[in-house]
């Protein structure tokens, strides 16, 4: 492993999680490539070729677009106002560099402009290029009353299979989403972020990267808060649905729909501006790599502490009580770490009443220690990275509470830090690095990032499943795709795979089988039988897990169908068909792939399309939760044995097919909606082929709607019934 220096390693650093949770709060967001906000209107174009078009960002920026101005005034500023038309008694902005020196030539440049704190567009009449010398008006834009400018806008909440669920869903810009209280169980192979255009997922959509900029298999949540980018350009005006969908076998995990034309702000990147370049950075102990970034947006800040921690350290960053001086007793500070064993992270706030450890309420206390319900501090993220602790919080400008300083915005103010060893309170005890001289920090000023630069301006860090540091190619400015071909899990492996009986050509006698769900059965089941990954269900035929059918040329069978029947929730929608793909999800297929697969029976060609039929209510074999994980037991027949069939209201479907002499040899029962649900059908011209295994199999049969098996496997003889459970040696 090669050696780096704090500062280099710190640099690398500099890409990390602040970005995404400043989008949270400062963006400005992206609808489109020409999407700026919504146009207040154009200047007017008095004097000193001043001309351009005025946007409404969100309730604080304006944008201008193609902005003019020919330099030759001696005292021209940006202003806006209050009073029914622009004069010299309004506020004078900052430029778009954040200085107010008199304003230079512009020719069609589009800058963007922050009014001052207090300010907003609901609180002003005017915007106006002014010079002071001379009280003359060269440009101004009015703002109409009660002016809806753009804001976030909260959606629906996620709720689906898989635990899926969440808060409502704050579209925070064009290109940004917040995520509250956001769960999932990790257990599909391949469930992704999705977003497509149409009320639903499907194939053709888009891959969204998580909130670590990655787009592998989504980990598991529970009740996390996260912030997710669009893809390149793509704007959530382009899109109908975001939602979780398993890639592998077009599943739809959940998902909301987007409404048309939200007034939300642009992104950052639609302005032409680096988000880097909207956060503040300071170094605060060089040697330890401790910094500090934030950024300022509404009435809170977003700040960021990255340090060289050791294990059971804490990092302190906050105000002085003394806005001149640096002092520790009476401060207002955050207390951050990362558990190196967890890599749980905590942000909590403290109150220096004395240099001594918390105790009584007196010291150096949480909050909550000294007054109940007030800590001001939320973390927002937390990542061990090559040993530096980062943690990411949000708190008010303004004190919350007694024991709160507020952070100004219209000037510098004294600041605090300190390094030191956790107690076993998990409290802090004395620092062993501190602040030791005076050390200001203006928060409200115009961005500047005086921390070293990333090495590598598109290589960002990210946290992979187990929450461990891996450094990959950005892949946020991954243009919007064409539609994707529907990824292939990685082999399975095939050992110890469950010995399921096959189903023979003669039995039943009348032909008619049972379809319906139920779990793929762990490590030992659908996995090792086929070499396929499943995502959680399978076909099961007679009460067996996709059991090898063999059938006869010229017999006619009949597929009592249970799988679902209902499209609009496509997790719990399985029409059963037959066919010569081994995949299945014949619905999800390219034109080119449905050219060069054929369909035996479940489905009927209607003006030229293929509907299915094999649709009924749903039975699922549901695994007794007191009971031992499939991977535990040694034999199918033990594991079902724990199954219970669950059915749903209605009437089951029916398939019926005869093959024939132009049946392949294999064929397949698949899902007509979904890849990798079910298992091969060897078609023979007489039962002789299978008579000697039925034999071995030691199986046998009873009735799948029945909730318990008979005491007395044995007492079973008929194979009229429509399941069949393998007896233990």
């Amino acid at each position: 492993m090669t050696t780096q220096s704090p500062t280099s390693s710190s640099t690398r650093l500099s890409a990390i999680g602040l970005v995404a949770a400043v989008y949270l709060l400062l963006a400005t967001h992206v609808c489109s490539a020409a999407y700026y906000g919504k146009l207040i209107g154009k200047l007017s174009e008095l004097h000193h070729g001043v001309s351009g078009e005025v946007y409404a960002v969100d309730g604080r920026t304006l944008f201008i677009k193609d902005f003019t101005y020919d330099g030759e005034a001696p005292t021209a500023y940006f202003y806006v106002g209050t009073s029914k038309s622009p004069n010299g008694n309004g506020i004078r902005l900052r430029d778009e560099h954040g200085s107010t020196e008199t304003l230079k030539r512009y020719r069609r440049k589009s800058i963007t402009l922050t009014l001052p704190d207090g300010k907003s567009l609901g609180n002003i009449k005017w915007f106006s290029v002014w010079c002071d010398e001379f009280a003359v008006n060269f440009g101004d834009v009015r703002i109409p009353r009660g002016f809806d400018y753009p804001k976030p806008q909260k959606l629906a909440s996620l709720s689906g299979v898989h635990a899926v669920s969440s808060e409502p869903i704050v579209a925070v810009d064009a290109q940004t989403l917040l995520i509250p209280g956001f769960s999932y169980d990790g257990e599909a192979p391949d469930a992704k972020f999705w977003v497509g255009a149409g009320p639903s997922p499907s194939p053709q959509g888009v891959r969204v990267p998580d909130e670590n900029g990655s787009t592998r298999p989504l980990r598991r949540y529970d009740r996390k808060t996260i912030v997710l980018t669009l893809p390149g350009d793509l704007t959530i005006h382009q899109i109908g649905h975001f939602g979780v969908w398993c890639e592998a076998f077009t599943v739809d995990f959940g998902h909301i729909q987007i409404p048309q034309a939200l007034n939300v702000p642009p992104s950052l990147k639609m302005l032409g501006v680096s988000p880097q370049s909207k956060l503040n950075c300071e170094v605060l102990e060089d040697r330890l790599a401790f910094e500090v970034r934030w950024a300022v947006a509404g009435d809170s800040i977003v700040a960021q502490l990255v340090g060289k921690l050791a294990d059971g350290q804490y990092m302190a960053f906050g105000l002085s009580a003394n806005p001149e001086r640096s002092l520790m007793v009476g401060g207002d500070v955050a207390v951050a770490w990362v558990d190196k064993q967890t890599l749980q992270g905590y942000a909590v706030d403290y109150f220096l009443d004395a240099k001594s450890q918390c105790s009584g309420g007196r010291g150096s206390c949480p909050d909550e220690r000294i007054l109940e319900n007030t800590n001001s501090i939320r973390l927002l993220n937390a990542a061990l990275v090559d040993g530096y602790s980062i943690v990411t919080y949000q708190r008010p400008l303004k004190s919350s509470d007694e024991l709160d300083l507020q952070i100004l915005t219209n000037g510098s103010q004294a600041i605090i830090w300190a390094i030191g060893p956790l107690n076993e309170r998990q409290e802090v005890s004395f620092h062993s690095n501190y602040l030791k001289t005076d050390r200001f920090i203006d928060f409200g000023r115009p961005p500047v990032w005086n921390c070293p630069v990333p090495d590598h301006e598109h290589t960002q860090l990210l946290v992979d499943s187990d929450d461990k540091a891996t450094t990959q190619q950005a892949l946020t400015t991954r243009p919007p795709q064409q539609p994707n071909t529907p990824a292939t899990p990685a082999p399975a492996s095939q050992s110890d795979a469950w010995v399921i009986p096959p189903i023979q050509c003669d039995e039943p006698e009348d032909g008619v089988l049972y379809a319906q769900m139920g779990p793929t059965g762990g490590k030992h089941g659908y996995p090792a039988i086929t070499g396929h990954v499943g995502w959680g269900i399978s076909w099961y035929i007679n009460g067996l897990l996709i059991p090898e059918i063999n059938v006869v040329r010229g017999k006619k069978y009949t597929f009592v169908v249970e799988g679902g029947e209902n499209p609009d929730t496509p997790a719990r929608y399985h029409p059963f068909y037959i066919t010569d793909d081994p995949v299945g999800g014949y619905q999800h297929k390219t034109p080119e792939e449905k050219a060069k697969v054929r369909i035996f029976a479940g489905a009927q060609r209607q003006r030229g399309v293929y509907r299915p039929t094999g649709v009924g209510r749903l039975c699922n074999w549901v695994p007794d939760e007191n009971q031992p994980l499939a991977d535990e037991f040694s034999s199918f027949g033990a594991y079902q044995r724990t199954l219970t069939l669950k059915c749903d209201t209605g009437e089951p479907g029916f398939v019926e097919w005869t093959p024939d002499e132009n049946t392949p040899d294999t064929v397949y029962y698949q899902c007509f909606t979904h890849r990798y649900l079910g298992w091969k059908i060897n078609v023979h011209d007489s039962c002789d082929v299978a008579e000697a295994a039925a034999s071995e199999s030691h199986a046998v049969y009873v009735d799948p709607h029945n909730q318990r098996a008979p005491v007395d496997l044995d007492s079973s003889a008929s194979i009229r019934e429509s399941s069949k459970i393998i007896r233990d040696q």
